[in-house]
């Protein structure tokens, strides 16, 4: 039905002045929930739990056994490993390549660094 037609019928019926029904102006929640977060400073504690729940899957089980991400603050992400040799060898050996699978999955804006410490 036309929207005018209809807002004369209903303005005729219940006998008040003609007035035009308002346009949707609706939005998409998506990036109204994008600046609140990022207003709170969760934006960062997501991308966090999000890196957390695809460890495994992105370094592999024998490096998940024995590291795990801890926090990511400015760019850096902080793994915490077990055992005194690991950390070596993710250090010397495995950082680079970790960080390019890492950066590949969530962007060289969210990790550009990363750091382990024992413990």
């Amino acid at each position: 039905m036309n929207p005018k037609l209809k807002a004369h019928i209903i303005a005729d019926w219940r006998g008040l002045p003609e007035e035009p029904f308002p346009k949707n102006t609706a939005k998409a929640p998506g990036p109204i929930v994008e600046k609140l977060l990022a207003s709170l400073g969760l934006q960062q504690r997501v991308r966090e739990d999000e890196i957390k729940s695809a460890w495994s899957e992105v370094v592999g089980d024998f490096i998940a056994k024995h590291a795990a991400p801890a926090t990511l603050a400015q760019g850096v992400l902080a793994i915490h490993v077990l055992q005194p040799t690991v950390h070596f060898e993710l250090e010397r050996v495995w950082k680079k390549t970790l960080l390019t699978k890492l950066q590949e999955r969530f962007g060289k804006t969210t990790i550009r660094e990363i750091r382990f410490r024992l413990g």
